[in-house]
């Protein structure tokens, strides 16, 4: 079977940097479905979330990087830094062999391919987030919604119990992947 795994990735960078490449002057203090986040607080996550990646890649643990990424991220430009942090994001999960390396999270070790599908299935729901902040279509690739679904659905159990994340919201078994993701996740679509 294919590995997808950087495919689906670079899906969910392009489903996130589309809604970031919307926001315009009057967005970035809008509220968004993640409690206490506006736009520019959720776009700073996510550029935080790829200013992590190359490091960790290249062996760096948690305390090693510290608090090298804390605070605002986004400066002046908070487009150009979403652009350059998810580039260098992407080259480095790009780099032979860097899905098979071992990185050290704060929740333990993991190989990088379960740290890159991490990535991907934030990616997707904050792309959500970010486009019901902006007032813009939400619908992100259906494709994309039913791996990270497929990612997420074992895991069930443990998402709310992280604290990352709210109570799964019941929907109807025949509910679409993006639906059944985001509920999931305890969001309500």
């Amino acid at each position: 079977m294919e590995d997808r795994t950087l495919e689906l990735h670079a899906m969910a960078m392009d489903e996130f940097g589309l809604r970031v490449s919307m926001i315009d002057e009057a967005h970035w203090d809008a509220p968004t479905p993640c409690a206490d986040w506006t736009v520019r607080e959720l776009v700073n996550h996510l550029v935080v979330e790829q200013l992590w990646v190359p490091p960790l890649l290249a062996g760096a643990t948690v305390s090693d990087v510290g608090d090298r990424f804390d605070g605002d991220r986004l400066g002046g430009d908070p487009v150009g830094a979403w652009t350059d942090a998810a580039a260098a994001a992407q080259r480095a999960l790009a780099e032979p062999g860097a899905l098979d390396r071992d990185v050290r999270l704060s929740s333990g070790t993991v190989k990088a391919r379960r740290y890159c599908m991490e990535m991907t299935a934030d990616l997707a729901v904050h792309a959500w987030d970010l486009a019901r902040g902006l007032g813009v279509d939400d619908r992100v690739d259906p494709v994309l919604m039913g791996e990270v679904l497929g990612y997420l659905a074992p895991m069930a159990g443990e998402l709310e119990k992280s604290g990352l994340f709210g109570a799964p919201v019941p929907v109807p078994d025949d509910a679409d992947p993006q639906t059944r993701t985001l509920a999931l996740t305890g969001r309500r679509p």
